[in-house]
């Protein structure tokens, strides 16, 4: 009995989910037309991104991670650009080597091992599942094996640290900056054959956005789900792979600089591995919902993820661990207390807001937040093809509180990340005003399609939940 009202919950979800994928039409993914504002944006990024993490990482390098330093130098004429540039290492034979056998290992344990992590995992969800429909109506199944890939590379790393010593822990430190000329080289490799891929062999053409101007279908993809084969889905991978797991790692490495510089590994250096370990383990053991999210759902697969993956994501989300190596901080208690207490806090805000909707769609209401029946507007909306839908948006719990709150949550953590470094300079605190940034963009951005999709149903929403990320400030 119980077994056959699980698959009825099955089947209904899924309809529910043929229908919100018709309903959507024209409504969600990239645009197929493009403004003035959005092209000049597209400009300005695939101009600057690059230069904004190789200023960064400069500054590091050659300023002890000052931001304004190299800016006075070049006014100043102290120096000029071809002093900065000629300081700086460039690619060398050894760090092609270590990157391309990162990825290619990264590669390997994502196609060719099947996860077995679910099978004696309680409660985690992983091997084949499906994700949500494309806009040709197709859905696409995937291997989730990410947290299997971060445990053997994990333990591939401690090994080698304790017994083998193949390399030293501080081997991705050591080559930071010629390892970015090669992230730099696969991020735009890819972005790049996403693109030719999509005009000449696209893995669904009914699934391709063409704008017809060339900057934009770069930078925001054409292809919605770009695969090789049957598993090797582009998006999955490159969102994963090798950025997420090599997250940990560059913070184990940094660590491992601290301790052969100073002696020591501070405690402000623990706290990042671990407030930030804790983040990258979080989204490997909920891989399979992450399956749900705009990244994959609506984000056609361009130079924005294939190049922030591979670059902006591993350069700029540590920066704390870096800016740590040259400046080590060692916290009174009642201050790393308080960053733990933070980061702690942020990451339950965050996996219970997600929780909560997770298990009322999951249900279709039929469950308990916070010990009572949820509450909910019902919404409906009109497909393209003139069908009219119903959904439900949730008023109880922590959506009741905001209409965004798991990214509060996320904000909590990313600025207990910050604070960890302390107060002397501002390079680690660029993560949390970035994260700000794109955060409240999300929620502008997500709201304007669905005040399309549910229009006056939107407004009672709103005014039943009239803040989108603090309680009673915004």
């Amino acid at each position: 009995m119980v077994a056959h009202q699980e698959k009825k919950l099955a089947e209904e979800i899924k309809h529910q989910n043929m229908q919100n994928y018709k309903a959507s039409q024209g409504q969600w993914g990239r645009a197929w037309e493009v403004d003035w504002f959005s092209l000049a944006s597209i400009l300005f990024l695939l101009m600057f991104a690059p230069l904004i993490v190789y200023y960064f990482i400069m500054s590091c390098a050659q300023y002890q991670c000052s931001l304004t330093d190299p800016l006075l130098d070049l006014l100043t004429g102290n120096k000029h650009l071809s002093e900065i540039w000629n300081r700086t290492p460039m690619l060398t034979y050894k760090a092609a080597a270590i990157y391309s056998i990162w990825v290619a290992f990264q590669v390997f344990l994502y196609v060719s091992i099947p996860d077995f992590c679910h099978k004696f995992l309680s409660g985690y969800v992983g091997g084949v599942q499906e994700g949500a429909i494309t806009p040709a109506g197709v859905m696409n199944k995937y291997e989730i094996n990410g947290l299997q890939a971060w445990i053997v590379t994990h333990v591939l790393w401690f090994a080698n640290a304790s017994y083998f010593h193949f390399f030293s822990p501080t081997i991705i430190f050591d080559n930071w900056i010629p390892l970015l000329w090669c992230a730099n080289i696969l991020g735009y490799a890819v972005s790049t054959f996403a693109m030719i891929k999509g005009y000449f062999f696209p893995t669904n053409a009914k699934d391709c956005k063409f704008t017809g101007n060339f900057f934009y279908d770069y930078m925001m993809g054409i292809e919605f789900n770009p695969r090789i084969g049957k598993w090797f889905d582009f998006k999955l991978f490159f969102n994963g792979r090798p950025g997420i797991v090599a997250w940990t790692l560059i913070n184990l490495s940094f660590a491992a600089k601290q301790q052969e510089l100073y002696g020591e590994v501070t405690n402000s250096m623990i706290l990042v591995n671990v407030l930030q370990g804790i983040y990258v383990l979080d989204f490997f053991w909920n891989e399979a919902w992450y399956l749900k999210t705009i990244d994959i759902c609506h984000d056609h697969f361009g130079w924005y993820l294939g190049w922030g993956d591979c670059v902006w994501l591993p350069y700029l989300y540590t920066l704390q661990g870096l800016y740590l190596v040259y400046h080590p901080v060692q916290l009174c208690t009642a201050h790393a207390v308080g960053v733990l207490t933070l980061g702690l806090l942020g990451y339950f805000i965050f996996r219970m807001t997600n929780h909560q909707k997770d298990l009322f769609r999951r249900t279709n209401g039929n469950c308990r937040i916070w010990g009572k029946k949820p509450e909910y507007i019902e919404c409906s909306y009109t497909s393209v093809d003139g069908t009219k839908y119903y959904s439900k948006l949730m008023t109880s719990g922590f959506w009741g509180w905001a209409r965004h709150f798991n990214y509060t949550g996320d904000l909590m953590g990313s600025l207990a990340y910050c604070l960890a470094c302390g107060f002397e300079h501002i390079l680690p605190y660029f993560y949390i005003i970035y994260m700000t940034i794109l955060l409240t963009h999300r929620c502008i951005r997500d709201e304007h399609r669905c005040s399309s999709k549910y229009g006056e149903d939107w407004k009672r929403y709103t005014a039943a939940v009239p803040y989108r990320l603090l309680p009673r400030i915004f």
